[in-house]
């Protein structure tokens, strides 16, 4: 590139300079600005810097001046995000099994580009989470986008779902392909669902979006329409333990000890009734649920500090899956 034409991308480049070399603890002086910009063969004088700041102002960008004793030092003040912010979207990425950890890589790259070159370090911290695993499909961002798509557009979809095998190897659930209406996209235990709606069933289904390959948007119109306005999708996602729930939410009864309330107000809100119980130290709610196996999963994980008390038929179900467990049914 000719110097003419670094000359016409001074003001990108003394941005550039301003975002990664500068922030509150880190400020330049003006002979160390025209250093910087030097290094990209621009040359420039302290007046036409004092004017490129001003215009980079105009522009919403924050190019703070202090004075100490007879020196002035330039540096970057706000930004579009704060570093507390971008700590957290960087440990969400990074702690994050539905991101693969060649993505999560390329996004927190994105992220500390956002900041400068001493705050970055910072954001690189690792995240550890013990047996964190990581999915392997790379495709999943575009699935996510064509899926958008596809309910934006309201159109049918096909593609083929995959399941692992003895061998641990991915393979297709069944022969050909799905074909489905997608409704909505929620994220559940770490991992993104599809709900869709299939018309040869006639009911909800979801699916698992990091097992979906081969996705195709057809010509045809979303099918079960009527089905999903009769609902409400807040509260079926949140009534519907693990994704894997096949019957419709019903009312249960828990009981749980006092000191386990958050835990309970975590799972099911904070609009649930709370009553006292009739064995002290323990309270009575009324929760509305997928009965499945992962709703039982999650009452047996609280130890007996969480029980169900009825209806008798819903605690005669938790009995039996729990004899099953322990191998005596």
């Amino acid at each position: 590139m000719s110097k003419g034409a670094n000359q016409k991308l001074k003001l990108y480049y003394l941005n550039q300079i301003m975002t990664r070399k500068t922030d509150d603890e880190h400020r330049l002086t003006m002979p160390e600005i025209l250093s910087h910009l030097e290094k990209y063969g621009i040359t420039a004088d302290r007046k036409s810097i004092y004017d490129d700041f001003e215009a980079l102002r105009d522009l919403g960008i924050d190019i703070i001046m202090d004075k100490e004793g007879r020196s002035y030092y330039y540096y970057m003040g706000d930004r579009a995000f704060e570093m507390a912010e971008l700590k957290l979207l960087v440990d969400a990425v990074q702690s994050s099994k539905f991101i693969t950890a060649k993505k999560s890589d390329e996004l927190i790259d994105k992220i500390t580009g956002l900041v400068s070159e001493y705050q970055a370090k910072e954001l690189r911290r690792q995240v550890e989470v013990q047996g964190r695993i990581k999915t392997m499909n790379e495709s999943i961002y575009y699935i996510v986008d064509e899926l958008h798509s596809a309910i934006l557009e309201n159109k049918k979809i096909t593609f083929e779902y995959l399941t692992w095998n003895l061998k641990k190897e991915m393979v297709p659930r069944r022969e050909g392909l799905y074909d489905e209406s997608p409704w909505a996209l929620t994220w559940d235990d770490e991992n993104y669902y599809l709900i869709a709606y299939d018309t040869q069933e006639k009911k909800i289904k979801h699916f698992r979006v990091d097992k979906i390959r081969k996705l195709t948007i057809t010509d045809k119109v979303r099918e079960g329409r009527d089905v999903f306005e009769a609902i409400d999708m807040a509260s079926y996602i949140n009534m519907n333990f693990g994704m894997f729930g096949k019957a419709a939410g019903v009312p249960v009864h828990l009981r749980f000890k006092n000191d386990m309330v958050g835990i309970v107000i975590d799972r099911f809100g904070k609009d649930i009734p709370i009553k006292p119980s009739e064995e002290e130290g323990w309270s009575d709610t009324r929760v509305t649920v997928m009965i499945s196996g992962q709703f039982f999963g999650w009452v047996f994980a609280m130890g007996g500090l969480v029980k169900i008390t009825g209806p008798e038929d819903i605690l005669e179900m938790f009995r039996k899956e729990c004899r099953k467990q322990l191998g005596q049914e």
